[in-house]
């Protein structure tokens, strides 16, 4: 199994792109593909990327936002620092509310764009991870609900199944404009979805 996942990986086209580009990992292209469509992150924004390691949405972000914005990556697993100054990294578990706390501080109580394309630790069960990952994806949209500017945006990355449709119902009343999308760079025989809220209520 693991050999075969290695031999996957290397034939993968974005797995390629990504070392050609110096990107920290294929998801970069989910987040560039999405904004491209969406205008998810601006420039001169607030970034919160939760579930950030190894660090490729927040590379993407760095990008977007320029000199004149910040991006904030939190994971319980440590990341390679970048060069930009205006990246922090806090490393821990940002459904904790010290994690949380912590957060706010960094970016004085306000980010105009949360994203998060964090997975839960997967049993290989599909419902087990379906609702490990509604858990993860409302402890998200609960830092959100703290720290969006109105009119902020979100992003994050839900996999498929009997909750799905409740959580999309609830993200419909919080925002203008709701997308839910997968990019192309997304592996076709995953159950991930990539949901976009834009103009924070």
């Amino acid at each position: 199994m693991g050999s075969r996942w290695q031999v996957e990986k290397k034939k993968d086209p974005y797995y390629k792109r990504s070392k050609e580009q110096d990107y920290r990992s294929r998801a970069s292209f989910k987040l560039s593909q999405l904004d491209k469509k969406y205008k998810i992150i601006k420039k001169g924004t607030a970034v919160v990327d939760l579930g950030a390691a190894p660090g490729g949405w927040s590379q993407v972000a760095l990008e977007k936002v320029g000199e004149e914005g910040i991006v904030l990556g939190v994971d319980l697993q440590k990341i390679k620092p970048f060069p930009e100054k205006n990246f922090h990294f806090i490393r821990g578990d940002f459904t904790k509310p010290e994690i949380q706390e912590k957060i706010i501080d960094i970016i004085d109580g306000k980010a105009d764009v949360v994203i998060s394309d964090a997975s839960p630790q997967l049993s290989g069960i599909k419902d087990v991870d379906h609702l490990r990952s509604i858990d993860l994806s409302n402890s998200v949209i609960e830092i959100a609900d703290n720290i969006l500017e109105k009119n902020g945006n979100l992003l994050i990355k839900v996999f498929q199944g009997e909750e799905y449709k409740n959580l999309i119902e609830s993200l419909r009343k919080k925002f203008k404009i709701l997308k839910t999308t997968k990019p192309a760079s997304s592996r076709k025989k995953s159950s991930e979805m990539y949901v976009i809220g834009l103009k924070y209520r």
